[in-house]
């Protein structure tokens, strides 16, 4: 056969393994299926996914390896965890459904609002300002990489001013993919200007330790975004 001039895409296998991981283990979380239910067999599997035997396998391996699922020679495979104690956090959030992940940054970012506002010293203030400044100066440029990396340093530097190393470490992996999620974000000059007013007014109320503007400001820029999102993944 001629194949000149064929071409074609390559098949991204990992992110089919991927997307069967993750509903499998989303069912598992929302406990669809509990600790002790033996899950549907590998020609089920293949049907109801609609992949190959090969991947099943691959899928299964991982929740196996995470903690979430074990083999039974003869019998089957089981669910024997709700939660993984084996996987990296940053792992499980790159293969999370985006408004999931965006989800927990909605309940995370609330209170780390109001807390860097009660708790900030004049150094979290200089910090926080000082990436405010050069969010801005690479927004007014145009650089949209610097501009991303410097709005998520921005938000880092008020997670900081919570004084709870825990809540810093914890929204930490999540940057990745937030950084990830601000590239798909559209570029609307008038959209990007509404954010930017929003991150100052934020940076104003933490200055002036008034949680509950802190919260509101946080609140509007998460609500706006979550629409822009979910448009975007329409």
């Amino acid at each position: 056969m001629n194949l000149d001039g064929i071409s074609f895409q390559t098949v991204q296998k990992k992110q089919i393994v991927n997307d069967v991981v993750e509903q499998l283990q989303k069912k598992i979380s929302l406990g669809e299926l509990v600790v002790g239910a033996k899950i549907p067999t590998e020609p089920e599997l293949m049907a109801l996914f609609g992949v190959g035997r090969s991947t099943i396998r691959e899928a299964v391996r991982v929740l196996v390896h995470a903690g979430l699922l074990e083999k039974r020679q003869g019998h089957g495979t089981f669910v024997i965890g709700a939660s993984s104690s084996q996987e990296p956090l940053d792992l499980r959030l790159r293969r999370a459904e985006i408004m999931d992940v965006y989800e927990v940054r909605f309940m995370l970012e609330v209170e780390i609002s109001r807390l860097a506002a009660k708790r900030r010293d004049d150094r979290d203030l200089e910090h926080i300002h000082e990436c405010l400044t050069q969010r801005n100066k690479h927004l007014a440029s145009g650089d949209m990489e610097q501009y991303f990396d410097a709005d998520v340093a921005f938000h880092l530097a008020v997670a900081q001013a919570t004084k709870n190393a825990v809540t810093v470490d914890l929204y930490r992996t999540f940057t990745a993919v937030l950084r990830q999620t601000l590239d798909k974000h559209s570029a609307d000059p008038q959209i990007t200007h509404y954010y930017t007013e929003q991150h100052i007014k934020l940076y104003e109320a933490i200055r002036d330790r008034n949680a509950d503007e802190a919260v509101a400001c946080t609140l509007a820029h998460l609500e706006g975004v979550k629409k822009e999102l979910k448009a975007l993944l329409r």
